[in-house]
């Protein structure tokens, strides 16, 4: 019997298959062990019981093909280019294949070698024919289904060669692989065993085979990511001696009782959603997810006050300094004038809450004294950035710690702020996020917290009519609509991909347009410029220039994108729209409609790449950012959402995040049952052996010490 660790330890030297110039070809490739090797899973199968045959193929339509060269030919374009003609037959008809400045493909496709050719069917001069079509070379297979495997031309390996070698790795090492999944939850779940699954997956005998193959074995990513995830949850709750927050006083009760507008249904369920785990013995570590606008610093403030009431500080930590700043002004408008008793500082009589502000521009001077109030009690919010996580940085009494946009901070920089509680006691931590996240990417990348979605809008926020501005007439009215809004007496933002000019990225800088604007579509308007690059005084006089009207256009970068918070904005011109992601430009778009008056949003320019239209078009169709997100992630795949995590529990072959929903949950429940069952994985040495395999040496520490 063997196991993923056995796999892991063998070298592909080892099978004969394999010699010394192919195991440094598949090095290459990232193949170093036989576990590489059976886990490098094959991209399609042709079933050459039910592909297409030449004859039998439209035009205009992309068909698979397999087939064999009958004749190359290679002669130079006008431009002195190569090109390279192939002629391909399947026993009942030829295709004819065109490759464009593609010279080695003459090498590649021997008279007599056997590829599969994938491609749009087109008819020139009455042929069939292909251009630069994506090409396999998959060997004399006899076999019903042929397995197409990622081959790299760079290193010189065709997907016939590598199945050479994974079948060698099958007989040798997998027929004997051991199944660490209890075989009543297999019979419940209708899970295969792993050993079948394995060779189904490379070696199918039919379509149903490398479907249930793959079920398993993407089902075993899951599993493993999920186990992370549940274990560091389970421990932090068993280990973690937390906070039984009070708010028997009034002090929440007199601030939500202040407010000038009602709270939503979704921001009263998440107040007592938060309000229950923090009353717990269990520290709270609950994700708050919601849109652009849905009103969730007043639900972190509201968390942050019931500490505070019950004798505790807490800390809120931003990912940049404007956004630090613009909380810190925000926090501090919404508790003006709300007074608590003086019991921490010793002082008789009444105090307002105070919030203040830590960042990396903090002068010297300013943070002792803020140290100093710290360590007396006398500061009860602590709004920051990642200067928060500095050792000088002692606070009297954590209690409460809200971090925002978590997808910018790391779970160690989370338990540095744990780390700071007093006693022994851990604070309790609410993550923020305005960047929605899919139900089965949250579920998978924030396993270990608890989640509150606000799925609702307050009360007078305008949707933002968005508009994709093409060509220059587009373009033109866009700067119009700018022009029209100022003289009704509102403001504009206008964002540019890039600070500085560069030939390399052909964008439109912030700086050159910001003086393009103000000589030409919107000369005689107030245009003020604001990017990273400036000096932090200069940062800080344009946005309160902006915030007290004093500007009528903020020419920016990304900076605005998200915390800046002006009532009066109406228009967002975005730039280079297409150079932007989806999340992104939602947030940008997001910094209108904030007030009670009509908002437009103008994408500008193209989208690049493949995608671009349809993500600038998603943007146009829909200002729902949960809806926005899924259509993303359907787009770009789950590598960008899974790429902060680290190598190896998380990176998923053959699990999709979007297209096994179902699998994902399941793969959550089953991790449940068997962390709650035991909580070490003692009972299950084939699991906690491939988790002590793929996660990174510290979180294998925290899990298994726990």
């Amino acid at each position: 019997m063997s196991s993923l660790g056995d796999l892991a330890s063998i070298g592909v030297e080892s099978l004969s298959s394999v010699s010394a110039s192919r195991a440094d070809r598949l090095a290459e490739m990232g193949i170093e062990t036989v576990l590489d090797l059976v886990t490098h899973y094959p991209r399609r199968y042709v079933d050459r019981t039910n592909q297409a045959s030449i004859d039998g193929l439209v035009e205009g339509q992309e068909a698979t093909v397999l087939a064999t060269v009958r004749r190359v030919s290679t002669r130079p374009t006008r431009g002195r280019r190569a090109m390279v003609e192939v002629d391909l037959f399947d026993g009942r008809g030829y295709l004819h294949l065109v490759f464009f400045n593609q010279p080695w493909r003459a090498k590649q496709l021997r008279e007599g070698a056997e590829v599969v050719v994938w491609g749009r069917v087109e008819r020139y001069r009455g042929r069939r024919q292909m251009t630069n079509p994506l090409v396999d070379s998959v060997g004399d297979q006899t076999g019903r289904i042929v397995a197409v495997y990622p081959q790299s031309e760079k290193a010189g390996l065709a997907s016939w060669q590598i199945a050479d070698n994974v079948e060698e790795a099958l007989g040798r090492y997998c027929a004997g692989l051991t199944d660490p999944l209890p075989a009543a939850i297999r019979e419940r779940e209708r899970l295969a065993e792993r050993a079948w699954s394995l060779r189904a997956t490379h070696r199918p005998e039919t379509e149903a085979d490398y479907h249930a193959g793959r079920r398993r074995l993407g089902f075993d990513e899951l599993l493993r990511l999920q186990l992370v995830l549940v274990m560091r949850k389970r421990a932090t709750e068993r280990h973690a001696r937390g906070i039984r927050h009070s708010s028997a006083g009034h002090l929440v009760d007199r601030f939500l009782t202040g407010l000038p507008f009602p709270l939503t249904t979704a921001q009263r369920r998440a107040i007592e959603e938060i309000r229950a785990d923090l009353a717990g013995p269990c520290p709270m570590h609950r994700l708050l997810q919601g849109d652009v606008g849905s009103g969730k610093t007043l639900v972190a403030l509201v968390a942050m006050l019931i500490g505070v009431e019950g004798g505790h500080q807490a800390a809120l930590m931003a990912p940049t300094e404007v956004l630090a700043e613009q909380h810190r002004a925000n926090l501090a408008a919404l508790v003006a004038g709300l007074e608590l008793d003086g019991r921490r500082d010793g002082l008789l009589g009444r105090r307002e809450v105070s919030v203040g502000l830590l960042t990396n521009r903090t002068t010297a001077a300013a943070r002792k004294r803020l140290q100093a109030a710290l360590a007396a009690g006398t500061v009860d919010i602590l709004v920051g950035t990642h200067a928060l996580l500095s050792e000088t940085v002692d606070f009297a009494d954590l209690g409460v710690v809200v971090i925002d946009e978590q997808h910018r901070f790391g779970v160690e920089q989370r338990a540095v702020l744990r780390d700071k509680g007093a006693g022994g006691l851990v604070p309790d931590v609410l993550v923020m996020t305005a960047t929605p996240i899919p139900r089965t990417a949250a579920m998978t990348v924030f396993g270990d917290l608890d989640t509150t979605v606000l799925d609702e809008m307050p009360p007078g926020r305008t949707p933002v009519t968005t508009s994709w501005a093409r060509g220059e007439l587009e373009e033109a009215a866009a700067w119009e609509r700018v022009r029209a809004e100022v003289a009704a007496g509102h403001q504009a933002y206008v964002v540019c991909p890039l600070v500085e000019g560069s030939e390399k990225v052909v964008a439109r800088s912030a700086t050159a347009e910001h003086q393009r604007l103000s000589e030409g579509e919107l000369a005689g308007l107030r245009v003020g410029l604001l990017h990273g690059q400036l000096a932090a005084s200069e940062k800080d006089a344009v946005m309160e220039a902006y915030r007290l009207g004093q500007l009528d256009v903020l020419v920016a970068t990304t900076v605005v994108e998200v915390g800046v918070d002006v009532a009066n904005a109406t228009v967002m011109v975005i730039e280079d729209a297409g150079r932007f992601g989806m999340a992104q430009l939602h947030q940008l778009r997001g910094r209108v409609g904030r007030g009670a008056e009509r908002s437009w949003c103008f994408l500008l320019g193209e989208g690049s790449g493949e995608d671009g239209p349809r993500r600038l078009q998603a943007l146009v169709d829909s200002s729902d950012g949960f809806e926005l997100a899924e259509i993303d992630l359907d787009l770009r795949g789950e590598g960008t959402i899974l790429g902060t995590r680290q190598k190896g529990v998380s990176d998923l072959k053959l699990a999709s995040l979007r297209r096994h929903k179902k699998t994902v949950a399941l793969a959550r429940r089953v991790a449940f049952e068997l962390v709650d069952e035991d909580a070490t994985l003692s009972s299950h040495p084939e699991l906690a052996e491939e988790l002590r395999l793929l996660v990174d040496p510290e979180e294998r520490e925290y899990l298994f010490k726990s």
